[in-house]
């Protein structure tokens, strides 16, 4: 199977689970406000690159991630409330890792954009650049949270999902920058051998 096929069929698939997350959700607007990457990324897809198989397995896995916080909203996805109550914790920590995917995730595929186009010959400055990126990925994430936030009022509080945390912006763009630092130097070997796989088409 191809790289494009493999990720056509993933990205189906997550589309398929964010509409099923509609059903019987905790919050309809928030369903719509968290579900809506995974459409939006979905629309763009057959109109880019595939990305190696990596990044698009990662991708799935982020996607995942956010469907399972719409159907529940952030604070209370039972998997968090587990992981709070076996480690004494004081909020549902399943927000915390949705921001390190927020990071893992950018930071490997703006490390493939660099070097897919060229635009970095360094590999080890290109995944520097890449954590940067993901960082102010996360920050731009944060400002549109805010100004969701503030348009929406009140109903944006599953949203947010700050549990009266009120450190909660930094601590999530925090999560994405060790995310980001930690994926361009721990997975820069098993990136590389996943680029080295695609074929020279940039259909592939």
């Amino acid at each position: 199977m191809t790289a494009r096929r493999e990720f056509t069929l993933l990205a189906a698939g997550a589309v398929a689970l964010a509409v099923l997350a509609a059903l019987g959700c905790k919050d309809l607007p928030t369903w719509a406000l968290e579900s809506s990457p995974v459409f939006l990324g979905a629309a763009l897809a057959p109109f880019l690159p595939a990305p190696s198989r990596l990044v698009g397995r990662l991708l799935f896995a982020h996607a995942l991630i956010l469907i399972v916080g719409s159907h529940w909203t952030y604070a209370e996805v039972p998997l968090g409330d587990w992981v709070r109550d076996r480690l004494g914790l004081l909020r549902n920590p399943y927000d915390r890792l949705g921001h390190l995917f927020q990071g893992l995730v950018p930071a490997l595929l703006f490390r493939e954009v660099l070097l897919r186009g060229s635009l970095v010959a360094n590999a080890r400055f290109a995944g520097w650049l890449a954590a940067a990126c993901a960082l102010a990925f996360s920050a731009v994430y944060e400002l549109i949270e805010w100004g969701v936030a503030v348009a929406i009022g009140q109903s944006a509080n599953a949203f947010l999902g700050t549990q009266g945390d009120p450190w909660d912006t930094q601590a999530d763009m925090g999560c994405a920058l060790l995310a980001a630092v930690a994926a361009v130097t721990l997975l820069a070997r098993s990136h590389d051998r996943s680029l080295a796989a695609l074929a020279p088409s940039p259909t592939a």
